[in-house]
């Protein structure tokens, strides 16, 4: 059975990867045309995206890389911008 939710219940939901980081809380849904195409998600403290962006504030990630949403949100981990520790000067 598909459960209906409205977007603003997504609102500050937590946003987790597929492989359990946590990576940030949906700030805005993008709609064209009456569909989601994206979710622009805020790196908060704590926050893998807040440890690769540094300065940033977030990311959008598109709707096909979301895998589930419930009490949180699912990503795909191929969401995760490219990261080199190493670069980190």
């Amino acid at each position: 059975m598909l459960n209906m939710k409205r977007i603003s219940e997504s609102y500050e939901m937590k946003v987790f990867t597929d492989s359990g980081d946590y990576f940030g809380d949906v700030e805005e849904a993008i709609l064209t045309q009456n569909k989601i195409t994206g979710w622009r998600v805020r790196a908060t403290k704590n926050s893998f995206l807040n440890k690769v962006l540094g300065s940033a504030k977030g990311v959008i990630v598109p709707h096909q890389l979301v895998k589930s949403i419930g009490d949180i949100m699912i990503i795909n981990k191929s969401a995760i911008p490219s990261y080199d520790p190493d670069d980190s000067r």
